[in-house]
C-alpha cells in the first residue's frame, strides 16, 4: 500500500498569554501531544522555554511525520515553567488546543484561541502554527549521448548502456542511476532525458565525485566497459542545449596498453538541469483545494431499507456500512476543503415526483444545489431521503462520474493547481453500464480527478476490482489506455472488525500520489511556489 508520509516541521507562536507569575511575566513552554486512540495522548516534544514573555515564538521545531489518509489528532499545551522538573502536573497551564495535522497543513497559518478546558477561554490568548515540508525537493534532469564509441560485439556494434555512481563517505562508488533503455548496435547513442532526485545522485553536494561508466549490454549479464569517467554536479550544469560539455570515455586497461591510445568515445552532456520536484504537501500548502464529492447506491439488490438484512438499513445506534464510509473517508478529506460544502448524489432509485429512475439525484432534492455541511450534512440528508425513495435499479456509475468530470474539465481550463475532485461511490456490487463507465474513467484519467469505489456487502466484485487497474492500464472498450491511474476499490467486508481509521487510510492512500501526478503531466506548479527548506 502506498503511503504518503513526509517530515513536517511545526513552527509556534503565542499572543496575549495569561500571566501566572507574581512580580513578572510567564516563562511559556509549548508542548505537542498525539491521539493514540482511546482518549490517550502520547507527547512527541516540547519548545525551549522562554522567561518572561506573553508572546513567545518558539525557536524550537516540531517535526512530526505526516500521513495524509489518516486523522493525526494534535493537542498543543502551552505551560508556565517554574521549576526545573520534567513534569508539567506542577506547572501553570496558560491554555490549549487540539487539531488536526490536516488542518494545520491546508492553513498557510492556522490561529485559534486558547482554551484552559473545552468551551473556556484562555483570556485572549492565542496560538498561531505554521506548517513547512522538510525535503530537498530538487531533481537532476539529464540528457546524454555519445560519439564514436569502441565497438564491442564481434558481429556487430556495442548496445551501450550508462550507469552514474556518486563517492560514499567511505570512499565507495554507490549506483544512482542505470539507463532503462540499452541501445542496440548503435556506436553513437542518443539516450531519453532521464530524471534522478538530488537527494540520491549526490546527497545534495554538487562537489560530490560522480562516476560515469558506459558499457555495451550482453544479455547474459556479463557486460563489457566500454569507458568511465569522474566529475562532478558543478561540471555537469556547465551543458546547455547550445554547448553541451564533453568527457572522453578511458577504458583503463586499454590505456595503459596502448601509448597511441586516445579514448573509448565521447560521452557529451547535452543539458543538465536542477528542478523542483512538488509534493503532494507543496500543492495543498500551496492553495489547492479537494473538493469531495459523494454518490450512494440506492439499487434495489440493497433489499428494503426497512428491514434489518438491509445494507440501507440503520442499526438501532444509527449505522450502516454506508454511513461507516462516508464519516471514514470525510472524516480525512474535509480538512482540505475550505467551504465544507460536499455535493452528495444517489444513483438507481426511482425519486418521487415523477418515480422515474434516476442515475444522478441530488440527495438534498435539490439539484440546482446538491450542497451539504459538512460531513453530518451528507449524513443527514442520507438519513432523510431514504424513506422517501424506492430502491430500483440498473446500477450505472457514468452519469455520476461524467457530473464530477465535467466540474473537474472546468477547473482544468485555468491552468493552475487550484481545484482536485475526489468521488466517493458507495456500491453494493455488480455495476451495469461497465463500458461506459471504463470510457468515462479513461476521460476522467486526462482531469484532476481520482475515484475511490467502497463495495459493501458480500457480492462479486470483479468489475470493480478491473476498475481498479492495479493488474495493468484500464483501457476504453475502443482500446484508449488511461493517462494515468485514478481509480482505488476498496470491499468494506475487509476492514469489517478493523478500526475506522483502517478503512480511510486503504482508500486515501492512492490520492496523494494520484494528485501529483495528474499536475506533473501539465506542468503545473503549487498556486504559490514554497521556498526550498533543507534539514
Amino acid at each position: 500500500m502506498a503511503q504518503c508520509v513526509t517530515r513536517v516541521e511545526l513552527s509556534v507562536a503565542c499572543e496575549h498569554l495569561l500571566d501566572r507569575d507574581v512580580g513578572s511575566k510567564s516563562d511559556p513552554l509549548c508542548v505537542l501531544l498525539q491521539d493514540v486512540g482511546g482518549d490517550r495522548w502520547a507527547e512527541l516534544d516540547r519548545t525551549e522555554r522562554i522567561k518572561n514573555c506573553q508572546k513567545p515564538e518558539f525557536s524550537k521545531k516540531f517535526i512530526i511525520d505526516y500521513y495524509f489518509e489518516k486523522v493525526q489528532k494534535l493537542k498543543f499545551g502551552i505551560y508556565d515553567i517554574d521549576n526545573k522538573s520534567f513534569d508539567l502536573n506542577d506547572d501553570d497551564y496558560l491554555g490549549g488546543i487540539e487539531c488536526t495535522l490536516g488542518q494545520i497543513v491546508s492553513s498557510s497559518v492556522f490561529t485559534r484561541p486558547l482554551e484552559l478546558k473545552k468551551g473556556k477561554p484562555a483570556g485572549k490568548g492565542t496560538i498561531m502554527i505554521s506548517a513547512e515540508e522538510i525535503k530537498d525537493a530538487r531533481v537532476v534532469y539529464l540528457e546524454i549521448e555519445a560519439r564514436n564509441l569502441d565497438k564491442k560485439d564481434f558481429l556487430g556494434k556495442s548496445d551501450p548502456f550508462f550507469e552514474f555512481y556518486k563517492q560514499t563517505d567511505a570512499g565507495t562508488w554507490q549506483l544512482v542511476y542505470r539507463s532503462e533503455v540499452v541501445i542496440k548496435n548503435n556506436l553513437n547513442p542518443c539516450w531519453k532525458k532521464f530524471s534522478v532526485p538530488l537527494q540520491t545522485f549526490c546527497g545534495g553536494d554538487f562537489n560530490k565525485p560522480i562516476k560515469v561508466q558506459c558499457a555495451d549490454h550482453d544479455s547474459d549479464g556479463s557486460h563489457d566497459l566500454i569507458g568511465r569517467f569522474e566529475t562532478n554536479l558543478t561540471q555537469l550544469q556547465k551543458a546547455s542545449d547550445s554547448s553541451p560539455v564533453e568527457f572522453e570515455c578511458i577504458h583503463p586497461e586499454k590505456k595503459q596498453k596502448k601509448k597511441s591510445y586516445k579514448n573509448s568515445g565521447i560521452i557529451r552532456i547535452k543539458s543538465c538541469k536542477i528542478e523542483r520536484d512538488y509534493s503532494f504537501l507543496d500543492y495543498v500548502m500551496g492553495g489547492c483545494q479537494i473538493n469531495f464529492t459523494v454518490g450512494i447506491d440506492f439499487t434495489g439488490s440493497n433489499g428494503d431499507p426497512k428491514s434489518p438484512d438491509s445494507l440501507h438499513y440503520i442499526s438501532p445506534d444509527g449505522i450502516n456500512e454506508y454511513l461507516i464510509a462516508i464519516w471514514s473517508v470525510g472524516s480525512v478529506v474535509q480538512d482540505y476543503d475550505t467551504d465544507k460544502l460536499f455535493p452528495a448524489f444517489g444513483f438507481g432509485a426511482q425519486v418521487p415526483p415523477s418515480w422515474q429512475v434516476s442515475h444522478e439525484f441530488a440527495l438534498n432534492f435539490n439539484p440546482s444545489n446538491p450542497y451539504c455541511q459538512g460531513i453530518q450534512g451528507i449524513v443527514d440528508a442520507y438519513c432523510q431521503i431514504l424513506p422517501q425513495i424506492r430502491l430500483y435499479g440498473p446500477t450505472n456509475f457514468s452519469p455520476i462520474i461524467n457530473h464530477v468530470a465535467r466540474f473537474a474539465a472546468h477547473s482544468a481550463q485555468q491552468g493552475n493547481a487550484s481545484q482536485y475532485f475526489v468521488l466517493l461511490i458507495i456500491t453494493d456490487g455488480e455495476i451495469t453500464d461497465l463500458d461506459h463507465t471504463r470510457q468515462a474513467i479513461v476521460n476522467a484519467s486526462k482531469l484532476p480527478m481520482s475515484i475511490i469505489i467502497v463495495g459493501v456487502g458480500e457480492a462479486d466484485f470483479k468489475a470493480m476490482e478491473f476498475l481498479d487497474g492495479d493488474n495493468g492500464v484500464l483501457k476504453s472498450l475502443t482500446g484508449e489506455p488511461a493517462a494515468r491511474d485514478i481509480v482505488q476499490f476498496v470491499p468494506f467486508r475487509q476492514f469489517k472488525n478493523a478500526p475506522r481509521e483502517a478503512l480511510s487510510q486503504m482508500v486515501l492512500a492512492e490520492v496523494p500520489k494520484q494528485l501529483v501526478s495528474y499536475y506533473k503531466l501539465q506542468g503545473w506548479p503549487p498556486v504559490k511556489v514554497p521556498e526550498v527548506k533543507q534539514m
